[in-house]
């Protein structure tokens, strides 16, 4: 298996980060109702040159395989039982000082509290308040988010210490 991209980030006050993995949430992140933002799909073309970028999801709706299948995404679909759980094990599994992760659910709380760096976004089904209190960072949209990674000094203004 080829070597994970990196994205290298150092934010005064912290250790420097190796980043090699981008981990997102797919409903109330990346999507509303089931159909997937089409303002992400040119940022998530754009972030797979630097991260292995994974949809890591309970697909509420069972639609995104249909909305995923074209971009350079890879897509893990949980078990409808320990999804929080689930979510957590996934990113120690790939290296959690490796990971950036983005959520909005309960079931994202553990995986953002323990990722190098965990966005929350509170946008169209809002943001379970302990995802909330685990972030890194909160942020309006998943497009932000992505936003932020695209234009990393936006991210280091927010976390330096």
């Amino acid at each position: 298996m080829p070597e994970a991209p990196k994205f290298e980030l150092s934010i005064p006050g912290r250790a420097p980060l190796c980043l090699k993995h981008l981990v997102l949430d797919y409903n109330g992140t990346m999507a509303c109702d089931g159909q997937l933002l089409p303002e992400l799909i040119p940022q998530l073309n754009a972030l797979a040159q630097q991260l292995t970028v994974h949809v890591l999801t309970a697909d509420t709706h069972g639609t995104v395989a249909n909305h995923v299948t074209s971009l350079p995404v890879k897509l893990v679909v949980i078990p409808p039982n320990n999804q929080t759980q689930a979510k957590q094990e996934y990113i120690h599994q790939l290296g959690c000082a490796h990971c950036i992760a983005i959520g909005n659910g309960i079931n994202d709380e553990l995986m953002l509290h323990d990722a190098a760096i965990g966005i929350a976004i509170m946008h169209h089904e809002g943001v379970a308040l302990s995802t909330l209190q685990g972030a890194d960072i909160a942020i309006n949209s998943c497009h932000c988010a992505l936003e932020l990674l695209l234009k990393p000094t936006r991210l280091i203004a927010t976390l330096r210490c």
